[in-house]
Protein backbone atom coordinates (compact mmCIF):
# COMPACT_ATOMS: atom_id res chain seq x y z
CA UNK A 1 0.00 0.00 0.00
CA UNK A 2 1.20 3.68 -0.69
CA UNK A 3 1.58 5.86 2.61
CA UNK A 4 -1.49 8.14 2.46
CA UNK A 5 -0.06 10.10 5.58
CA UNK A 6 0.67 13.27 3.40
CA UNK A 7 -1.70 12.76 0.78
CA UNK A 8 -5.21 14.68 0.15
CA UNK A 9 -8.20 13.38 -0.54
CA UNK A 10 -6.56 14.00 -4.56
CA UNK A 11 -4.10 11.90 -4.20
CA UNK A 12 -6.29 9.53 -2.04
CA UNK A 13 -8.29 9.45 -4.95
CA UNK A 14 -5.27 8.72 -7.43
CA UNK A 15 -4.59 5.58 -5.46
CA UNK A 16 -7.98 3.98 -5.57
CA UNK A 17 -8.36 4.32 -9.55
CA UNK A 18 -5.08 3.14 -10.48
CA UNK A 19 -5.87 0.04 -12.54
CA UNK A 20 -5.01 -3.20 -12.35
CA UNK A 21 -3.23 -4.63 -15.45
CA UNK A 22 -6.15 -6.98 -16.26
CA UNK A 23 -8.49 -4.13 -15.86
CA UNK A 24 -6.28 -2.22 -18.69
CA UNK A 25 -6.90 -5.53 -21.11
CA UNK A 26 -10.39 -5.65 -20.49
CA UNK A 27 -10.83 -2.15 -21.26
CA UNK A 28 -8.72 -2.38 -24.43
CA UNK A 29 -10.74 -5.00 -25.72
CA UNK A 30 -14.24 -3.70 -25.49
CA UNK A 31 -14.62 -0.76 -28.44
CA UNK A 32 -16.47 2.88 -27.74
CA UNK A 33 -16.72 5.31 -25.34
CA UNK A 34 -18.11 5.13 -21.72
CA UNK A 35 -20.54 6.40 -19.01
CA UNK A 36 -20.72 6.08 -15.61
CA UNK A 37 -24.29 6.95 -14.23
CA UNK A 38 -24.03 7.83 -10.72
CA UNK A 39 -20.44 9.53 -10.85
CA UNK A 40 -21.24 11.32 -8.08
CA UNK A 41 -21.63 9.04 -5.28
CA UNK A 42 -18.84 7.43 -3.09
CA UNK A 43 -17.40 4.82 -5.84
CA UNK A 44 -18.29 6.92 -8.89
CA UNK A 45 -15.62 9.11 -9.11
CA UNK A 46 -12.81 6.72 -8.46
CA UNK A 47 -14.24 4.65 -11.44
CA UNK A 48 -14.89 6.98 -13.29
CA UNK A 49 -10.56 7.97 -12.99
CA UNK A 50 -9.82 4.24 -13.27
CA UNK A 51 -11.78 4.08 -16.93
CA UNK A 52 -9.83 7.25 -17.54
CA UNK A 53 -6.13 5.91 -16.66
CA UNK A 54 -6.91 2.08 -18.06
CA UNK A 55 -8.36 3.48 -21.38
CA UNK A 56 -7.21 6.69 -22.15
CA UNK A 57 -8.64 7.15 -25.88
CA UNK A 58 -11.76 6.57 -24.81
CA UNK A 59 -13.98 9.27 -24.16
CA UNK A 60 -15.71 9.00 -20.36
CA UNK A 61 -19.01 11.04 -19.56
CA UNK A 62 -19.40 10.92 -15.37
CA UNK A 63 -23.23 11.65 -15.08
CA UNK A 64 -24.59 13.00 -12.02
CA UNK A 65 -26.57 15.82 -10.40
CA UNK A 66 -22.91 16.59 -8.63
CA UNK A 67 -24.78 17.99 -5.33
CA UNK A 68 -20.72 18.39 -4.13
CA UNK A 69 -19.18 20.57 -6.84
CA UNK A 70 -15.81 19.79 -5.47
CA UNK A 71 -16.23 16.07 -6.74
CA UNK A 72 -17.45 17.44 -10.04
CA UNK A 73 -14.16 19.57 -10.33
CA UNK A 74 -11.56 16.86 -9.30
CA UNK A 75 -13.27 13.97 -11.48
CA UNK A 76 -13.18 17.17 -14.60
CA UNK A 77 -9.02 17.94 -13.84
CA UNK A 78 -8.68 13.90 -15.27
CA UNK A 79 -10.05 14.83 -18.47
CA UNK A 80 -13.39 13.39 -17.99
CA UNK A 81 -16.81 14.65 -19.38
CA UNK A 82 -18.85 15.82 -17.13
CA UNK A 83 -22.82 15.88 -17.82
CA UNK A 84 -25.03 17.04 -14.64
CA UNK A 85 -28.18 15.73 -15.00
CA UNK A 86 -31.10 14.44 -12.35
CA UNK A 87 -32.20 10.44 -13.56
CA UNK A 88 -34.90 10.83 -11.92
CA UNK A 89 -36.09 13.51 -14.46
CA UNK A 90 -37.02 11.78 -17.61
CA UNK A 91 -36.55 15.06 -19.66
CA UNK A 92 -32.80 14.44 -19.18
CA UNK A 93 -32.74 11.19 -20.93
CA UNK A 94 -32.44 13.09 -23.94
CA UNK A 95 -29.12 14.76 -22.97
CA UNK A 96 -27.40 11.26 -21.95
CA UNK A 97 -24.44 10.42 -24.48
CA UNK A 98 -24.88 7.62 -26.61
CA UNK A 99 -22.34 5.61 -25.92
CA UNK A 100 -21.83 1.56 -25.99
CA UNK A 101 -20.73 1.14 -22.21
CA UNK A 102 -22.42 1.81 -19.21
CA UNK A 103 -21.80 1.66 -15.62
CA UNK A 104 -24.88 2.11 -13.55
CA UNK A 105 -24.13 3.67 -9.79
CA UNK A 106 -27.42 5.75 -8.80
CA UNK A 107 -28.84 4.47 -5.78
CA UNK A 108 -30.61 4.94 -2.76
CA UNK A 109 -29.45 3.12 0.78
CA UNK A 110 -28.95 5.89 3.19
CA UNK A 111 -32.51 7.51 4.47
CA UNK A 112 -34.14 4.62 2.88
CA UNK A 113 -36.02 4.14 6.10
CA UNK A 114 -38.89 6.89 6.20
CA UNK A 115 -38.41 7.68 2.74
CA UNK A 116 -39.98 4.34 0.88
CA UNK A 117 -41.32 6.66 -2.06
CA UNK A 118 -37.67 7.90 -3.00
CA UNK A 119 -36.04 5.07 -2.45
CA UNK A 120 -38.31 2.67 -4.78
CA UNK A 121 -37.95 5.57 -7.43
CA UNK A 122 -34.35 6.21 -7.17
CA UNK A 123 -33.95 1.75 -7.08
CA UNK A 124 -36.50 0.69 -9.21
CA UNK A 125 -37.49 3.33 -11.59
CA UNK A 126 -34.87 4.68 -12.58
CA UNK A 127 -33.24 1.40 -13.42
CA UNK A 128 -36.29 0.93 -15.62
CA UNK A 129 -35.55 3.99 -17.31
CA UNK A 130 -31.86 3.52 -17.95
CA UNK A 131 -32.17 0.04 -19.40
CA UNK A 132 -34.80 1.33 -21.44
CA UNK A 133 -32.58 4.12 -22.56
CA UNK A 134 -29.31 2.09 -23.08
CA UNK A 135 -30.81 -0.96 -24.44
CA UNK A 136 -28.23 -1.40 -26.99
CA UNK A 137 -25.33 -0.96 -25.25
CA UNK A 138 -23.38 -3.06 -22.64
CA UNK A 139 -24.27 -2.26 -18.92
CA UNK A 140 -22.68 -3.18 -15.76
CA UNK A 141 -25.25 -2.35 -12.83
CA UNK A 142 -24.21 -2.27 -9.29
CA UNK A 143 -26.53 -3.92 -6.88
CA UNK A 144 -26.01 -5.17 -3.44
CA UNK A 145 -25.46 -8.50 -1.37
CA UNK A 146 -28.38 -7.30 0.61
CA UNK A 147 -30.86 -9.43 -1.90
CA UNK A 148 -29.48 -12.08 -0.15
CA UNK A 149 -31.25 -13.94 2.51
CA UNK A 150 -28.69 -13.85 5.93
CA UNK A 151 -26.64 -17.10 6.12
CA UNK A 152 -24.72 -19.21 8.42
CA UNK A 153 -21.25 -17.74 8.33
CA UNK A 154 -19.95 -21.62 8.22
CA UNK A 155 -21.83 -21.71 4.73
CA UNK A 156 -18.99 -19.73 2.87
CA UNK A 157 -21.28 -16.68 2.12
CA UNK A 158 -24.97 -16.29 -0.26
CA UNK A 159 -23.76 -18.17 -4.41
CA UNK A 160 -24.86 -15.99 -7.19
CA UNK A 161 -27.73 -18.78 -8.08
CA UNK A 162 -28.81 -18.43 -4.49
CA UNK A 163 -32.64 -17.75 -3.73
CA UNK A 164 -32.58 -14.06 -3.20
CA UNK A 165 -34.01 -13.14 0.41
CA UNK A 166 -34.09 -9.73 1.07
CA UNK A 167 -34.80 -8.24 4.11
CA UNK A 168 -36.49 -4.64 4.47
CA UNK A 169 -37.93 -2.49 1.52
CA UNK A 170 -33.91 -1.00 0.72
CA UNK A 171 -32.94 -4.57 0.08
CA UNK A 172 -36.06 -5.41 -1.45
CA UNK A 173 -36.06 -2.36 -4.13
CA UNK A 174 -32.63 -3.23 -5.35
CA UNK A 175 -33.62 -6.78 -6.15
CA UNK A 176 -36.70 -4.83 -8.03
CA UNK A 177 -33.55 -2.80 -9.73
CA UNK A 178 -31.97 -5.97 -10.88
CA UNK A 179 -35.81 -7.68 -11.78
CA UNK A 180 -35.22 -4.08 -13.75
CA UNK A 181 -32.38 -4.93 -16.01
CA UNK A 182 -33.23 -8.47 -16.37
CA UNK A 183 -36.85 -7.57 -18.11
CA UNK A 184 -34.87 -5.03 -20.96
CA UNK A 185 -32.34 -7.56 -21.27
CA UNK A 186 -34.70 -9.83 -22.02
CA UNK A 187 -36.27 -7.94 -24.22
CA UNK A 188 -33.92 -6.52 -26.31
CA UNK A 189 -30.94 -9.10 -25.62
CA UNK A 190 -29.00 -6.03 -24.07
CA UNK A 191 -25.95 -7.29 -22.26
CA UNK A 192 -26.02 -7.27 -18.77
CA UNK A 193 -23.76 -7.93 -15.63
CA UNK A 194 -25.67 -7.59 -11.85
CA UNK A 195 -22.33 -6.78 -9.48
CA UNK A 196 -23.60 -7.55 -6.24
CA UNK A 197 -21.05 -5.33 -3.90
CA UNK A 198 -20.39 -5.81 -0.36
CA UNK A 199 -18.59 -4.09 1.11
CA UNK A 200 -16.21 -1.87 0.02
CA UNK A 201 -13.64 0.07 2.07
CA UNK A 202 -11.00 3.22 1.73
CA UNK A 203 -10.48 5.73 4.54
CA UNK A 204 -13.34 7.62 3.92
CA UNK A 205 -15.86 5.60 4.90
CA UNK A 206 -16.73 1.43 4.86
CA UNK A 207 -17.02 -0.86 8.18
CA UNK A 208 -13.43 -0.12 8.97
CA UNK A 209 -13.81 3.44 9.39
CA UNK A 210 -17.14 2.68 11.07
CA UNK A 211 -15.51 0.65 13.79
CA UNK A 212 -12.00 2.58 13.55
CA UNK A 213 -14.40 5.58 14.60
CA UNK A 214 -16.41 3.65 17.34
CA UNK A 215 -13.64 3.02 19.09
CA UNK A 216 -11.90 6.34 19.08
CA UNK A 217 -14.87 7.49 20.62
CA UNK A 218 -15.20 4.47 23.18
CA UNK A 219 -18.66 3.64 21.70
CA UNK A 220 -19.47 0.07 22.34
CA UNK A 221 -19.88 -2.31 19.04
CA UNK A 222 -23.34 -4.29 18.46
CA UNK A 223 -22.10 -7.98 18.01
CA UNK A 224 -25.05 -9.26 16.73
CA UNK A 225 -24.26 -8.94 13.07
CA UNK A 226 -20.90 -11.10 13.80
CA UNK A 227 -19.58 -11.63 10.55
CA UNK A 228 -18.89 -9.49 7.28
CA UNK A 229 -17.19 -9.20 3.85
CA UNK A 230 -14.87 -6.47 3.22
CA UNK A 231 -12.88 -5.48 -0.02
CA UNK A 232 -10.37 -2.52 -0.86
CA UNK A 233 -12.41 0.26 -3.01
CA UNK A 234 -9.91 -0.06 -5.76
CA UNK A 235 -10.12 -3.78 -5.65
CA UNK A 236 -13.77 -3.80 -6.06
CA UNK A 237 -13.65 -0.81 -8.85
CA UNK A 238 -10.92 -2.99 -11.05
CA UNK A 239 -13.55 -6.33 -10.66
CA UNK A 240 -16.57 -3.68 -11.54
CA UNK A 241 -14.98 -2.52 -14.70
CA UNK A 242 -13.46 -5.93 -15.65
CA UNK A 243 -17.21 -6.99 -15.10
CA UNK A 244 -17.80 -5.61 -18.24
CA UNK A 245 -16.24 -8.28 -20.23
CA UNK A 246 -18.78 -10.90 -18.95
CA UNK A 247 -21.88 -8.96 -19.53
CA UNK A 248 -24.63 -11.32 -21.15
CA UNK A 249 -28.10 -11.71 -21.27
CA UNK A 250 -29.71 -13.04 -19.68
CA UNK A 251 -27.59 -11.10 -17.13
CA UNK A 252 -24.75 -12.62 -15.71
CA UNK A 253 -24.74 -11.79 -11.33
CA UNK A 254 -21.45 -11.33 -9.89
CA UNK A 255 -20.38 -11.31 -6.37
CA UNK A 256 -17.76 -8.36 -5.35
CA UNK A 257 -16.07 -8.48 -2.06
CA UNK A 258 -13.47 -9.96 -0.41
CA UNK A 259 -12.53 -13.51 -0.55
CA UNK A 260 -13.03 -14.04 3.54
CA UNK A 261 -15.48 -14.16 5.92
CA UNK A 262 -14.91 -11.62 8.67
CA UNK A 263 -15.90 -11.90 12.50
CA UNK A 264 -16.55 -8.40 13.59
CA UNK A 265 -14.81 -9.03 16.88
CA UNK A 266 -12.02 -10.04 15.48
CA UNK A 267 -11.52 -6.86 13.00
CA UNK A 268 -12.30 -4.75 15.95
CA UNK A 269 -9.31 -6.11 17.93
CA UNK A 270 -6.98 -6.01 15.23
CA UNK A 271 -8.12 -1.75 14.71
CA UNK A 272 -7.49 -1.70 18.44
CA UNK A 273 -4.26 -3.07 18.82
CA UNK A 274 -3.47 -0.26 15.68
CA UNK A 275 -5.44 2.18 17.97
CA UNK A 276 -4.09 1.37 21.23
CA UNK A 277 -7.46 1.30 22.79
CA UNK A 278 -9.49 -1.58 23.12
CA UNK A 279 -12.69 -1.98 21.47
CA UNK A 280 -15.73 -2.29 23.62
CA UNK A 281 -18.84 -4.70 22.57
CA UNK A 282 -22.37 -5.25 22.85
CA UNK A 283 -24.72 -7.83 22.61
CA UNK A 284 -23.78 -11.54 21.20
CA UNK A 285 -23.24 -12.56 17.71
CA UNK A 286 -26.40 -14.18 15.74
CA UNK A 287 -26.10 -17.20 14.38
CA UNK A 288 -26.50 -15.80 11.09
CA UNK A 289 -25.56 -13.06 8.87
CA UNK A 290 -25.13 -10.99 5.47
CA UNK A 291 -22.61 -12.63 4.14
CA UNK A 292 -21.48 -13.12 -0.08
CA UNK A 293 -19.33 -16.02 -1.49
CA UNK A 294 -16.78 -14.23 -3.71
CA UNK A 295 -15.14 -17.60 -5.29
CA UNK A 296 -16.58 -17.07 -8.54
CA UNK A 297 -14.87 -13.58 -9.02
CA UNK A 298 -11.76 -14.74 -7.50
CA UNK A 299 -11.96 -17.92 -10.00
CA UNK A 300 -12.81 -14.90 -12.64
CA UNK A 301 -10.28 -11.87 -12.36
CA UNK A 302 -8.15 -13.25 -9.52
CA UNK A 303 -8.45 -12.12 -5.49
CA UNK A 304 -7.75 -8.49 -4.42
CA UNK A 305 -4.27 -6.65 -3.79
CA UNK A 306 -4.97 -5.55 -0.86
CA UNK A 307 -5.26 -7.33 2.09
CA UNK A 308 -7.33 -6.64 5.73
CA UNK A 309 -4.09 -5.40 7.69
CA UNK A 310 -2.79 -3.28 5.03
CA UNK A 311 -6.80 -1.52 4.88
CA UNK A 312 -6.67 -1.08 8.39
CA UNK A 313 -3.10 0.45 8.52
CA UNK A 314 -3.92 3.05 5.84
CA UNK A 315 -7.66 4.07 7.35
CA UNK A 316 -6.08 4.14 10.75
CA UNK A 317 -3.56 6.51 9.66
CA UNK A 318 -6.14 8.26 7.54
CA UNK A 319 -8.02 8.98 10.73
CA UNK A 320 -5.62 9.56 13.15
CA UNK A 321 -4.13 12.34 11.36
CA UNK A 322 -7.51 13.83 11.04
CA UNK A 323 -8.50 14.11 7.59
CA UNK A 324 -12.29 14.38 6.16
CA UNK A 325 -14.70 10.94 6.54
CA UNK A 326 -17.88 11.30 4.62
CA UNK A 327 -19.90 10.37 7.98
CA UNK A 328 -22.13 7.73 6.02
CA UNK A 329 -21.77 4.92 8.28
CA UNK A 330 -22.50 1.54 6.04
CA UNK A 331 -24.75 0.52 8.99
CA UNK A 332 -23.83 -2.66 8.47
CA UNK A 333 -24.92 -4.24 11.14
CA UNK A 334 -28.95 -3.67 10.90
CA UNK A 335 -30.41 -6.61 10.70
CA UNK A 336 -34.04 -5.86 10.11
CA UNK A 337 -33.77 -4.08 7.04
CA UNK A 338 -34.30 -0.71 8.24
CA UNK A 339 -31.98 1.89 6.57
Amino acid sequence: MVDLSQVDEGGLEDVLSEPAAGTREALAQVPGDVAILGAGGKMGPTLAMMVKKAAPPKTVYAVSRFGDKSVRDRIAAKGIAIVEADLLDESAYARLPDVPNVFFLAGMKFGATGNQPLTWAMNAYVPALVARQYNRSRIVALSTGNVYAFVDPRSGGAKEDDVPGPVGEYAQSCLARERAFEYFSGCFGTPVTLIRLNYANEPRYGILVDLTLRILHDEPIDLRMGAVNLIWQGDANNCILRALSIAASPPAILNVTGPEILMVRSVAQRIGLVLGKEPRFTGREAPTALLSNASKCVERFGGPAVGLDDMIATIVTWIGAGKRVLNKPTKYDVRDGRF
